[in-house]
């Protein structure tokens, strides 16, 4: 008990032992809505988010605000760097671009803002993030158990979270051999307590590994374990949205794919 005059010690916050990974968010509200929801049930104390918020889908302001309230760390994702001009929209593929576009002139100043103040990368925290890759976080693709053990050399931390590929999977290294790797459905595990780990929790708004559920990641960090998970989302919702904004209706087509 503290009397009176006497100093107030605050003690320093608690370090989160329960984080739910997102990524590849896309402009897809109805995903990202479904999966946070999902996490929710889930019980974690912060969700962190690796960019891409927008790009492809038809509704970025809702999902830039979404994660400003709901992600206690978000990255830069390089759709998300296109819309704020700080990439050449020349680099993009024609849908891709077309989208880049569209969103440049619907997006608000509110979502621009918060966009502009985030970063590709963040190893401040017990564990790497990265939009794309620790050797490259705007555009490497990590798909390639080469790729993955070269990543891990250029890592600080022993265990690292990309996105960008739009795959859920891990790669993992033990006792300096060489890295291995697999892609992780619905319920996969993996035990991250010893070695040297990359992993991808999938994309949120538009995956790209046949399976067309939204895909995040739980990671018990007093453990070390994580365990992947997807989630169903009214996917006609947000394909409906795209066709209504007049975006290029392949956008649409592929969300039903997972493609």
């Amino acid at each position: 008990m503290t009397t009176h005059g006497e100093p107030t010690v605050e003690s320093a916050p608690r370090p989160p032992r329960r984080v739910a990974l997102v990524s590849d968010i896309h402009g897809n509200l109805p995903a990202f809505e479904a999966v946070l929801a999902d996490i929710e049930r889930a019980g974690v104390d912060e969700t962190w988010c690796l960019g891409d918020l927008v790009g492809y889908g038809a509704e970025p302001d809702e999902c830039v605000a979404l994660a400003a309230e709901r992600c206690a760390v978000c990255l830069v994702g390089n759709h998300d760097l296109v819309v704020l001009g700080r990439l050449d929209i020349a680099t993009f593929s024609s849908n891709a671009a077309a989208a880049a576009r569209w969103t440049r002139e619907h997006i608000g100043s509110d979502a621009l803002d918060y966009l502009a103040g985030l970063a590709p990368a963040d190893s401040s925290g017990p564990l790497g993030l990265f939009h794309a890759s620790p050797r490259d976080p705007v555009w490497e693709y990590v798909l390639s158990t080469v790729q993955a053990g070269e990543c891990m050399d250029a890592m600080d931390t022993r265990v690292g979270v990309v996105g960008h590929s739009h795959v859920a999977l891990c790669f993992w290294r033990v006792d300096g051999g060489g890295a291995d790797g697999r892609q992780t459905p619905a319920g996969a595990e993996a035990d991250l307590s010893s070695g040297e780990w990359i992993l991808n929790p999938g994309g949120v708004g538009q995956p790209r590994d046949g399976d067309p559920r939204a895909a995040w990641l739980l990671l018990a960090l007093e453990s070390w374990t994580a365990t992947w998970h997807r989630t169903e989302y009214p996917v006609e919702d947000a394909a409906r949205a795209i066709e209504r904004a007049g975006l290029p209706q392949a956008l649409g087509r592929r969300l039903f794919a997972g493609e």
